[in-house]
């Protein structure tokens, strides 16, 4: 079936983001007067947990049992707080998008494709986002935005992915998900979408052996021929 669409992730697949995220969460912790100091060691680890308050939750598991411990409404204020935390850092326009990104979503667009996101993170992120490396909501870059906030199950559930495509109109079939993490690559593949990897700073490590391409970065001399045949002329 001919190729109509690309559906991409955004947390480390769009740009490295974590570090800010990282950023973001210790600096509420402190702000909340938590002894929470997580470092890249323990975010790589956070990481293999989807979702925010889904990681604190984690992270509340491991402590000692005399640890001061957040009840669910708590942690959901505090990511709100947090959300506000990376939103500044973003704002401040300290993050750049990854390599090949916006030469193929534009590129994709001038061809007639249609290009969503399917991510975890919740709608505010995206928008920061869009916001800081494109100066634009996120709606006039992207035909569809499902975000993590939407949907019952984050990855490695495929909903995110599975309203990505309602949202479309498409089989999935007729789209490619580009992801970075395991996580992602579960929640594309019970989609039944095929899925492009470019491994991020924090999930070099992860088992990428499902996915039907893995690849460096999305700059024109890594991609698969079913993008370079197609898009090459107006990259």
């Amino acid at each position: 079936m001919e190729l109509k669409a690309l559906i991409f992730d955004v947390d480390g697949t769009l740009a490295e983001t974590e570090e800010a995220h990282r950023a973001a969460f210790n600096s509420t912790f402190k702000t909340w007067g938590l002894d929470w100091n997580w470092s890249v060691d323990d975010y790589r680890t956070l990481l293999k947990t989807t979702g925010g308050k889904e990681r604190m939750r984690a992270h509340q598991a491991t402590l000692p049992t005399n640890a001061r411990r957040l009840t669910d409404p708590e942690i959901a204020k505090l990511h709100v707080e947090k959300t506000a935390a990376y939103g500044a850092i973003l704002a401040s326009g300290q993050l750049k998008l990854r390599q090949g990104v916006t030469d193929l979503i534009t590129a994709a667009r001038a061809h007639g494709l249609k290009v969503a996101i399917a991510t975890t993170t919740n709608t505010p992120n995206v928008e920061a986002l869009c916001q800081c490396c494109w100066g634009k909501p996120a709606l006039e870059l992207f035909h569809h935005v499902a975000a993590g906030d939407m949907v019952k199950q984050k990855k490695p559930a495929p909903d995110v992915f599975l309203l990505a495509l309602e949202q479309l109109g498409l089989p999935a079939e007729a789209c490619i998900a580009f992801e970075d993490s395991r996580n992602g690559v579960l929640s594309a593949l019970g989609a039944n979408l095929p899925v492009l990897v470019t491994p991020s700073a924090y999930t070099d490590a992860d088992d990428f052996s499902d996915a039907d391409w893995v690849i460096p970065s999305l700059a024109v001399k890594h991609l698969p021929e079913v993008l370079r045949q197609l898009l090459n002329r107006q990259i």
